[in-house]
């Protein structure tokens, strides 16, 4: 076998050499799928242009004006255009089929095309095995259901030119901090929200809350509404139920002038297998878009599955690509079960991973090759568009460029470690809490692939299980959260929750996720209205009153949460390279470490505090530490036990005494566990040395050493 091409990704990690052949394998799959397009189509940018061809769209023919209506069904026997624009005649506009399945039908005006305008309602009359039906066109730009049938119709959309008003804010360097948001939910009204609710209401409160990134979920058309926006339905269609398509421009265009970039969270893993709305059985068979038989269901998601092979498949998710980031100017995608497209096992029962599963076990490599093309396709439209992946296998590559033998996504999420602080909620007291594991789990991850970390996932709210909030203080959050109460549990609670999310930004990533209202600990799980809890709206809603209260912890925990944003944004905390384990005492609960000039040390004991205690140190002579952020702090509902931007002298070995014992202070055995030996990234003369710090309980201090 010949000697294959030296790819990046294998050179960085020393565990890919024996499987260098296969990494170019993947790399070749590519290329060829890549080259075959070109050779077809032009380009891939071209070929990811289906929108603009297949659909309705306004043209004209032999010099007259009208409507061009195209759809690929090449199992069908027939296909009619009908709608409002013919009074729903099934048979008066019957459309012709080229060599490829391509059906099309073009209607000038004068012979009904001056009737089909922006806002017909349309639909497409399909002869096939399975009889006859009408059906949503799959490239609908808007699909509308009656309100008492809840019959899904597709919508002609044609409306003026949107004008933009705001250019997209570029990256220069700053933090990823992203707020995941649901539209739907976003209100504290019992009710669906609305785009323009969104804009007005939600879009200030992201930016006071110190996020650069919102991340909109539910946005592509879903007819049930509890499915949280994963079932989808049409993929060109921003749901009808948050209002028209051009609020939803109106968003991000307004985000944008605010600052913020708009990612888009894309369901290209799966879709509904709804017959009336989806693209279930299309032409008739069951393998038009999808795999034929079993292979084609999957069946913890009750939804049909892609078949990534089909030239067409192609064409309508990477023109879905194209289309979301060019005609709603979004900045990027987080693309949905990732991991569950990679695998023909979907990851379903897998609790562990070794390189033969990335590249030579139960792998749908075309699904592996569309994600390489959809990078591609997006970063042709947008070179700085966000690409993140929600995968939880550790695909080896997955956030590394094509080029170097990756799949081409700029980050993933962090997927193990929500589930790691769940698993450690459910199982242990925080006294049995083990920080040599904490922190491996919290830095265990690929390095050269940036990762998007969050202590608590979407996925952890909905019905059946709880956000941390709930865990920590589970019902007491109904009746304990004034700042005068004096429960212990909420005590407890408040500071964990402080200390968790401080620990999991400062150690768990390159960027930061957090789902709506986790910043505040809101107190209940999600559940959209359905038959089982009476179409309540409850616990579909956030109650932002609680936050806004001065009275209430919440509101510390908001304004904590921000305070930890603004202290990214002024130390580039997650650019920084990886953090450094100084110290590490499990039964005191101690744990301290550095990471990009600051110095981060967590006191997890339940009831002890440390003071004057003594913490090895490796820092330039002369140097000395200012307190920046104290979870202990007032207002941050703590109990202010530590003097705000204190500084704290570091003492060089054998410029201090040497303090001995117990007695909360460190002994000398204790100075000499120190983990790691680099040195101190801002100076050069770098000495060993200690400091000494009151180290309240349940409290994280976060200093900057200078």
């Amino acid at each position: 076998m010949s000697e294959p091409r030296r790819f990046a990704i294998v050179d960085q990690d020393p565990w890919l050499g024996p499987y260098a052949h296969d990494v170019a394998r993947r790399y070749e799959r590519y290329r060829a799928k890549r080259a075959e397009i070109e050779r077809a189509e032009g380009a891939l940018e071209r070929f990811a242009l289906g929108h603009q061809r297949l659909g309705l769209h306004r043209g004209e023919r032999d010099g007259r004006a009208g409507v061009w209506y195209r759809e690929w069904a090449p199992g069908a026997q027939a296909l009619f255009l009908c709608g409002d624009f013919n009074d729903w005649d099934r048979v008066a506009h019957p459309m012709v089929s080229d060599e490829f399945g391509v059906w099309s039908l073009f209607v000038p005006d004068g012979r009904g095309g001056e009737r089909l305008v922006h806002g017909s309602r349309v639909k497409v009359h399909v002869h096939a095995r399975n009889g006859t039906l009408d059906r949503i066109p799959a490239y609908i730009r808007r699909v509308v259901f009656d309100e008492r049938t809840h019959d899904p119709c597709g919508v002609y959309w044609h409306p003026p030119a949107f004008s933009w008003r705001h250019t997209a804010p570029r990256p220069d360097g700053e933090p990823l901090h992203i707020y995941e948001a649901h539209p739907g939910m976003a209100l504290e009204e019992w009710r669906v929200g609305t785009w323009r609710e969104f804009t007005e209401q939600m879009l200030p409160r992201i930016v006071r809350a110190g996020y650069n990134a919102v991340q909109l979920m539910a946005v592509q058309e879903h007819p049930y509404y509890a499915s949280f926006g994963y079932h989808v339905s049409n993929l060109f269609a921003p749901s009808s139920r948050f209002g028209e398509p051009e609020d939803l421009k109106r968003l991000v265009d307004a985000a944008h002038g605010a600052g913020l970039r708009v990612i888009l969270d894309v369901v290209h893993s799966h879709m509904v297998r709804n017959v009336h709305d989806g693209l279930n059985r299309f032409d008739g068979t069951d393998h038009q878009y999808f795999h034929a038989g079993p292979r084609g269901e999957h069946i913890a998601w009750d939804s049909l599955l892609w078949d990534y092979d089909k030239w067409e498949v192609l064409r309508l998710l990477l023109s879905n690509v194209r289309y979301w980031l060019e005609e709603y100017r979004f900045d990027g995608m987080r693309f949905d079960g990732v991991g569950s497209m990679m695998y023909l096992h979907h990851g379903l029962g897998r609790t562990s991973w070794d390189y033969d599963d990335y590249f030579r076990r139960d792998l749908d490599e075309p699904a592996i090759t569309y994600l390489q093309l959809a990078c591609e396709a997006a970063r042709a439209v947008n070179p700085h568009a966000l690409l993140i992946a929600e995968d939880v296998s550790g695909m080896v590559g997955l956030a590394r460029p094509v080029e170097e033998g990756g799949i081409g996504f700029t980050h993933r999420l962090a997927m193990g470690i929500p589930d790691y602080w769940v698993r450690l909620l459910r199982t242990r007291r925080d006294e049995e809490w083990n920080l040599g594991e904490m922190f491996h789990t919290l830095t265990n991850r690929r390095r050269n692939e940036a990762h998007v970390a969050y202590a608590e996932s979407h996925d952890q709210a909905m019905v059946g299980d709880k956000t941390l909030a709930f865990w920590l203080m589970d019902a007491e959050m109904y009746t304990a959260m004034q700042v005068t109460s004096q429960s212990t549990v909420i005590d407890r609670g408040v500071a964990l929750h402080k200390m968790i999310r401080l620990v999991t930004f400062a150690l768990g990533g390159e960027a930061w996720l957090n789902f709506m209202g986790n910043e505040f600990g809101h107190p209940e799980w999600i559940d959209f209205p359905r038959e089982g809890n009476g179409f309540s709206y409850h616990y579909a809603r956030r109650q932002w009153s609680l936050a806004d209260r001065e009275d209430l912890r919440y509101a510390g925990l908001g304004a904590f949460d921000r305070a930890m944003m603004m202290l990214d944004a002024d130390c580039r905390i997650l650019a920084a390279s990886s953090a450094e384990l100084r110290y590490a005492h499990e039964e005191r609960k101690l744990l301290a470490f550095e990471r990009g000039g600051l110095l981060f040390v967590f006191n997890f004991h339940p009831t002890t505090s440390y003071a004057d205690y003594v913490l090895p140190l490796r820092a330039t002579k002369g140097a000395s530490l200012r307190l920046l952020l104290d979870t202990d702090a007032l207002q941050f509902g703590g109990h202010g036990r530590l003097a705000a931007g204190q500084e704290i002298p570091f003492f060089a070995r054998g410029e201090s005494e040497r303090l001995e014992g117990d007695g909360g202070a460190g002994s000398a055995a204790d100075r000499r566990r120190t983990a790691g030996d680099g040195g101190h990234a801002g100076g050069t003369a770098v000495v060993e040395g200690e400091i000494r710090l009151y180290v309240p309980t349940r409290t994280a201090i976060v200093l900057q050493i200078r």
